[in-house]
């Protein structure tokens, strides 16, 4: 089962949030879909993949349908800065479909769910806190 990092960013607040998780429920998802907060742990949010990066950081695109790695001669967007009027740059990018070689996923807040995400993260450091104290 493949490990994931996920950075969940709240647009109303500006803060964004990690947590490593063990699941299934990310293959085959594409960058764009929305999925319900209640299999991550956070009852009544819903979230949208935004995007994400692989194990050696290669960031993936939305308008690339496919979960490969691509050579793409791109002009602006997604791992692409321009520095002159119409350059173009050949660069590694990854498709907007999520597979096990995907380290990092990133989820944006479309709806708040009843607890403020500072209150659930908050409680998880401390439980992993004590955990850790006892060890």
């Amino acid at each position: 089962m493949p490990e994931f990092k996920l950075v969940i960013n709240n647009p109303k607040t500006g803060k964004s949030y990690s947590k490593a998780i063990n699941l299934n429920i990310f293959d085959n998802k594409k960058v764009g879909e929305k999925l319900q907060g209640n299999s991550l742990g956070l009852d009544g949010y819903e979230l949208e993949i935004t995007g994400g990066a692989d194990k050696t950081g290669i960031p993936m695109r939305k308008d690339f349908e496919s979960s490969a790695r691509k050579k793409a001669l791109l002009v602006k967007g997604v791992g692409i800065k321009s520095k002159r009027k119409g350059m173009r740059k050949r660069k590694t990018i990854r498709g907007s479909i999520i597979n096990s070689s995907i380290k990092q996923i990133n989820l944006k807040i479309i709806k708040q769910g009843q607890k403020k995400l500072e209150e659930v993260f908050k409680l998880k450091e401390e439980k992993e806190e004590k955990n850790e104290a006892q060890s």
